[in-house]
């Protein structure tokens, strides 16, 4: 429909109604008995009346609104055009202007029947549009009969979405929520039956096809408890986007998923947003190193919504690099970030774009951290995890950056592995930085456990295995790791940059340890199958490098409290210049001559606590 067109349509449709209010009031002030001499004054009243509604709707911008969409915000305009046009009204009655002498009552009646015709059309079209229009899309299909586990503002949500939207495919049928308060009432017309673990029972008189969790907050654990109550009554298990996914925008709260392991985990929502870290951040310049990988390509997006004046993105390989950029680009955050390809070994390249760019702040999450890999080339660990953090953070303290944040691990304690003491080499030189003479820059590291999702990470490695039919392949049964989200892990190192003075080693308090036997369990039964019955679990011994469990820090560090309930502060004395002078004569230098087993018992003779595994 044209634009002409359709302001006549709509003009007509705005005289028509608000003529018949206007007509209506009249007879609802004179109990539907208008007296003769009111007659001709309805007749004249109404000519001047609504030309003057009509330009408060104009004014109001109620021409140019899409009718069929209509919420709070648009019924606060047509009562505000509304309440203009009938104080206008009023103030030419109290002036006797042209005569117009209106009941005071008629005013007050039509004001309230015009607001309440013009808001039924708007909703009758939104009604159309949702209900009739949309679900055309969804003829032929399937529609999904579901109970919603949650009665909160999640359920509610995904309810009123499902009931608006057929073309969803989703009949929400009943609720069930641990909160007895909510039982035998109703949600958008759907009844709320009791507890989840009445599932059996209501199941049988009201049949679902599947069930979806609706509870965004809810611990890992008791999301565990229903997702195997669900899975024993052979229902399809869904789950609501989580809480942070929801604030950000990126996911409307029918996005509904399957069950991943990471909510089945156990482990409380650790909120690391910080108005600190966005004044931190805001308007300057800040370089990420690794950029493409898992943590560094989630630094930039959380560091991009504090809106930095730049945002760097440093990183060797171009693919990884390409795809945060064009993420970025897509979020909105394509005029900050400037993406460089780049090698930090490379000392001439990170010189000029320090010069050239002026980072105040440097987040480094370049590194080789596969352990087995690098336990069988520890040159390559050495060189870019120790000699690599080394010059960077030299080059960093020239350029007069405020702050140089090291992405490390907790395999840097009491390490058994090449890549761990390669770590711990690293954080050792920027602790003896931190004290050289003319040094500005506060060094900071970072230490957490494994990060769920990661690439290499064991979840991936379990997901293909079961796809490939088993088995699925576990070092060893009392093997136990500590795991985080990769946003979890992201906030760690943003609230670090904040607490940190300046030569501190940060760890999370990051829950219980998780046995990955049982992990493997959990993903082998998300796929729908039985452990040890359609799928394998077969235990292959502990790698070389590897550990039973991972350790919190190092008998001669000690933890203390920060600001922060779930960051730790490890207090240790840091090396002498000297000893690193040496290490650096003794292991960097000569790399390329010596054999895997010499760097190894090299590395051990400076991070005395490395047990090396020697070829």
């Amino acid at each position: 429909m044209g634009q002409p067109v359709r302001m006549t349509a709509l003009l007509t449709a705005y005289v028509l109604i608000l003529s018949l209010c206007w007509y209506i009031s009249y007879e609802i002030r004179f109990d539907f008995i208008v007296p003769p001499e009111f007659q001709s004054e309805r007749l004249y009243s109404f000519i001047r009346s609504i030309p003057i509604k009509i330009l408060f709707l104009l004014l109001f911008r109620q021409f140019e609104t899409l009718l069929t969409y209509f919420s709070v915000p648009d019924l606060g305009r047509i009562a505000a055009a509304m309440a203009g046009a009938a104080l206008a009204s009023f103030g030419l009655r109290l002036t006797g202007t042209y005569g117009l002498a209106s009941p005071r009552g008629v005013l007050l009646i039509d004001f309230v029947l015009s607001v309440a015709a013009l808001s039924a059309l708007r909703l009758g079209l939104r009604i159309y549009r949702e209900r009739f229009t949309n679900g055309w899309s969804h003829l032929g299909k399937s529609t999904r009969r579901l109970v919603i586990l949650g009665a909160g503002d999640a359920g509610a949500a995904l309810a009123g979405e499902s009931i608006s939207k057929p073309a969803l495919g989703l009949k929400p049928v009943f609720f069930l929520d641990d909160d007895r308060s909510k039982h035998g009432h109703y949600i958008h017309g759907i009844p709320v039956l009791g507890a989840p673990e009445e599932i059996g029972r209501w199941r049988e008189k009201y049949p679902v096809d599947g069930c979806v969790l609706a509870m965004p907050s809810a611990p890992g654990r008791r999301v565990q408890e229903l997702f195997r109550l669900l899975s024993a009554q052979g229902l399809k298990v869904e789950i609501v986007p989580t809480l942070a996914e929801l604030a950000s925008g990126r996911v409307q709260v029918t996005k509904i998923r399957p069950v991943e392991v990471e909510d089945l985990l156990g482990r409380a929502s650790v909120d690391l947003r910080s108005e600190e870290v966005v004044r931190l951040v805001r308007d300057r310049v800040v370089m990420v190193t690794g950029a493409g990988g898992s943590i560094g390509s989630e630094l930039c997006r959380q560091l991009a919504a504090c809106n930095p004046q730049r945002l760097l993105l440093v990183e060797q390989a171009e693919g990884s690099l390409f795809n945060i950029e064009m993420e970025l680009q897509e979020l909105g955050a394509g005029h900050m970030i400037v993406p460089l390809v780049a090698d930090i070994l490379d000392q001439p390249r990170m010189r000029k774009i320090l010069q050239d760019h002026a980072p105040a702040i440097l987040f480094h999450a370049a590194a080789h951290k596969h352990v087995s890999l690098m336990e069988r080339q520890p040159a390559e660990a050495l060189k870019n995890n120790t000699t690599g953090t080394r010059l960077l953070a030299e080059a960093a303290s020239v350029a007069g950056v405020g702050i140089f944040v090291l992405v490390s691990t907790d395999k840097a304690i009491n390490p058994t592995s090449a890549m761990g003491a390669t770590k711990r080499l690293a954080e050792m030189h920027l602790q003896s930085l931190q004290n050289r003479r003319g040094n500005r820059t506060r060094f900071i590291a970072v230490r957490f456990g494994n990060v769920l999702g990661s690439s290499g990470s064991v979840i991936p490695i379990f997901k293909r295995q079961i796809a490939a039919g088993g088995p699925v392949t576990v070092t060893h049964p009392e093997v136990v790791r500590y795991f985080m989200t990769i946003p979890e892990a992201v906030g760690l190192i943003l609230q670090t940059s904040v607490l940190g003075v300046g030569g501190e080693i940060f760890v999370l308090d990051m829950g219980k340890p998780v046995r990955i036997v049982e992990l493997a369990r959990q993903l082998i039964e998300l796929s729908g199958l039985t452990p040890d019955t359609d799928i394998e679990i077969k235990f292959i011994g502990l790698r070389p490098g590897e550990k039973l469990y991972e350790e919190l820090q190092h008998n001669s560090e000690e933890l203390l409290p920060t600001n922060h309930p779930r960051i730790r502060r490890l207090a240790a004395s840091p090396p002498t210049e000297e000893l690193l002078r040496a290490c650096i004569a003794e292991l960097e230098h000569p790399l390329l001559g010596m054999e895997s087993n010499q760097i190894k018992l090299a590395m051990k003779r400076y991070v005395p606590e490395y047990s090396p595994h020697l070829e």
